[in-house]
């Protein structure tokens, strides 16, 4: 173990620095990609001084062309990544356009946006420009979807560099948007895809473009890092591991089919869904009676010690084939025998395992359970968990109590608290309050640049015009 562990950490590095040199160590940007960029920025340019209702109109209608593919879309991102559910992706397909084109409608995207009643301050918001928007193969319709109902709300250009894995439903997403662009009297422009030979050299070239505003990082802790270190200013996620604290006093059949629903939504590949369950100790047992009516097998140690050897290789991460994988098809890859219809698999583990694979972000229909000890301990190993590879993303209580809430979000680095509800569906804005959105920040608890629910706001300079007080005293008299 000894020597074993130096080899693993030493590979691991080898490994993220050759990824994010990748991004980070391209040449000087080609021909073909100043023409990108500056076709762009005409494009931008075209837009710039549209009124709001026609840009809401023009929103609204990539919005319903997008939704009116979201089925077959979601049976092509399956198909060419191998990952998630056609379902769950076409409903993810449906709010990234027609949810988000309907938060976007009617709020003032650029021009005078504010200021104070006497006319001291006055604010005006500008568009930033061109951006980079990273997709990632995890969400890669539905996140390309909303970077372009933000960046045209901006008034910005978008260029896109969607993940090699799905390069071909990334192709087809942007080509539907760019002939609604042209019906609708825009330019096609407006949104592009960074070229295929090879995109992921182009995308890194693009990051330190000076015709580039701003990037839009989303996908792997490798490719943010490479945003961030471009020198062009950049918008990051980061990993999610959240923790769905059950507490004594919770709804527990309620929670149970919450907790089920968020975690089995497209095969788990949300990153803010549940990653942890932690519960107390006095509903323990009717916590995994309520999971298991609800769809869930909670597993026994030795079908757990099963999936345990199936599902990690030797560095503790999740198998690249079981990604976005359904339930019953983990469990078979196991040898593990679970009801039919199952569609989360619950493995009790031990308090020591929180350092270990069990402890960590698993996008896939997987769950660890840890017992808690009282309020305090639950604060406490939520928190473990958070630092274990989730700071910043996401965490999740089920409780009665207000205080507990308030309590619970004081104490959580975290972005977005859910309280009594589903995380994959909550984390973007699905059902809540939270701004719809598919670029989830975690502020500098998860070393980003912002804790929002990324949307329009985020595009946009914003100038201040300010009067001084004797003169706007004189004026208002």
């Amino acid at each position: 173990m000894v020597r074993w562990l130096p080899r693993t950490a030493a590979g691991k590095a080898r490994a993220f620095s050759a990824d994010r040199e990748e991004f980070i160590g391209a040449g000087e940007p080609d021909p073909a990609l100043d023409a990108l960029v500056a076709r762009s920025a005409a494009a931008q340019q075209s837009i710039s001084g549209w009124p709001e209702d026609r840009v809401d109109d023009l929103i609204a209608a990539l919005a319903a062309e997008i939704a009116g593919h979201a089925d077959d879309l979601a049976a092509a991102t399956v198909a060419e990544t191998g990952m998630g559910c056609v379902p769950d992706k076409a409903d993810k397909n449906r709010f990234a356009s027609l949810d988000v084109a309907r938060s976007l409608a009617g709020k003032p995207g650029v021009g005078v946006i504010g200021g104070d009643e006497r006319g001291a301050l006055i604010e005006i918001a500008d568009p930033v420009g061109v951006v980079l928007g990273l997709i990632p193969v995890t969400n890669p319709v539905a996140t390309l979807v909303f970077k372009t109902l933000i960046c045209i709300k901006a008034r910005d250009a978008l260029i896109v560099s969607c993940h090699r894995g799905a390069a071909q439903v990334g192709a087809r997403t942007v080509g539907l948007l760019r002939h609604m662009l042209r019906r609708h009297g825009a330019s096609a422009d407006l949104v592009q895809a960074v070229p295929r030979r090879p995109a992921r050299q182009a995308a890194a070239a693009l990051m330190r473009h000076p015709g580039v505003s701003m990037i839009l990082a989303t996908g792997g802790t490798a490719l943010v890092k490479a945003a961030y270190s471009s020198g062009t200013p950049a918008i990051g996620v980061g990993s999610g591991n959240a923790p769905a604290w059950i507490c004594a006093d919770a709804d527990l059949p309620a929670a149970a089919r919450m907790v089920v629903a968020g975690k089995a939504f497209d095969h788990g590949i949300i990153c803010g869904s549940e990653n942890n369950l932690v519960v107390d100790r006095s509903v323990r047992d009717r916590f995994v009676a309520a999971l298991r009516t609800a769809g869930a097998a909670v597993l026994d140690a030795a079908d757990g010690d099963r999936l345990t050897r199936a599902a990690f290789d030797r560095d503790g991460r999740l198998r690249r084939g079981l990604l976005g994988q359904a339930a019953t098809s983990i469990a078979a890859a196991a040898g593990i025998e679970v009801p039919a219809g199952t569609r989360l698999l619950v493995v009790p583990v031990p308090r020591r395992a929180v350092s270990g694979p069990y402890g960590k972000e698993k996008l896939a229909p997987l769950l660890s359970l840890f017992t808690a000890e009282g309020q305090d301990d639950g604060i406490r190993l939520c928190r473990q968990i958070l630092g274990n590879g989730g700071s910043g993303h996401t965490a999740i209580i089920h409780t009665r109590s207000q205080r507990l809430q308030l309590s619970f979000a004081r104490q959580m680095p975290a972005s977005r608290i859910l309280v009594n509800g589903p995380g994959a569906h909550g984390c973007i804005g699905l059902g809540n309050g939270l701004i719809p959105s598919l670029t989830l920040g975690c502020g500098t608890y998860g070393r980003t640049s912002t804790t929002d629910n990324v949307t329009y706001t985020n595009l946009v300079n914003i100038k201040r015009v300010a009067h001084p007080q004797a003169a706007v005293r004189a004026r208002t008299g």
